[in-house]
């Protein structure tokens, strides 16, 4: 009786569907995965370079307030002094002499012409502390649309880990969910879109 070699070489076994499903599933984690991963990354560049620009437009803020709080104490000097000599004139009345008056008129006129540019700096530096208070906020909002991109990401990707250890591919499609709603967000940062969930941002904050 011959042997057959070839009957002694045992056939390859075929790839199982279910193998070849596990297979895909971690082939869509990793690669979700790996595109989330880089997402984060660029948007943690963008997030830190807007919260170095809060803090400049917060730091000029102060700045600007200060200042304005300095031009008003120097306004309600003037104003003083000015009503100082104005009193000054009305007691002594007639008893002044013409050139002690027209002194004291000076003075007043000097005042009044002091106290109207401290009035017009304060409006400017007034308008100026605004600006930079909006640039804040308006920073602030861009700020939380990162941080919530990151958190929803976050998620998405403990998801994304707990299913290639269960393989529950229903897990899969919700950490793609939470996913794209973190992309969405992220991209609204960078285009500066206003997209501001104001619950999740109360939640995180």
């Amino acid at each position: 009786m011959e042997i057959d070699p070839l009957n002694a070489v045992e056939a390859p076994e075929e790839s199982k569907p279910s193998d070849y499903a596990a297979t895909r599933l971690n082939m869509a984690v990793a690669i979700t995965v790996a595109i989330l991963a880089t997402f984060m990354g660029i948007c943690k560049v963008k997030d830190d370079n807007i919260v170095q620009g809060m803090q400049q437009a917060q730091a000029n803020s102060v700045d600007a307030w200060a200042y304005f709080q300095a031009k008003g104490t120097k306004s309600h000097i003037a104003e003083s002094a000015r009503d100082a000599l104005v009193t000054q004139r009305e007691i002594s009345g007639a008893s002044l002499s013409a050139e002690a008056r027209a002194l004291i008129d000076k003075k007043v006129a000097a005042y009044d012409a002091k106290i109207q540019v401290y009035e017009g700096e304060k409006g400017e530096i007034k308008q100026s502390a605004e600006g930079f208070q909006k640039e804040y906020e308006r920073l602030n909002v861009r700020d939380d649309q990162f941080d919530m991109a990151e958190a929803l990401t976050s998620v998405a990707i403990a998801l994304l880990g707990i299913t290639a250890l269960t393989r529950k591919r229903r897990l899969l499609y919700v950490g793609w969910t939470f996913a794209g709603f973190g992309i969405v967000l992220g991209i609204a940062g960078f285009a500066g879109l206003n997209l501001h969930p104001d619950f999740l941002a109360r939640l995180l904050g």
